[in-house]
């Protein structure tokens, strides 16, 4: 039996996620700072706005996985 199938929570982002989101970002002109977006919430919510608001869908579906699923 796959355990995994039934986990109703998202799995956590990965670095690669991150990383991701930074070149995804840049191919836009956007420079994203991984450290700073890791440890800097306001920065990180501006990034994932920006990212929420592109013209690429791939973009904007990282954006939605990297920040979680909404509060109650």
């Amino acid at each position: 039996m796959n355990t995994i199938a039934f986990n109703k929570l998202a799995p956590a982002p990965e670095l690669v996620d991150f990383v991701d989101l930074k070149w995804l970002m840049a191919c836009e002109g956007r420079r994203v700072d991984l450290s700073r977006l890791q440890t800097d919430a306001a920065y990180a919510r501006q990034c994932l706005a920006l990212a929420s608001a592109s013209p690429s869908a791939v973009l904007r579906q990282l954006a939605v996985r990297l920040a979680g699923p909404a509060a109650p």
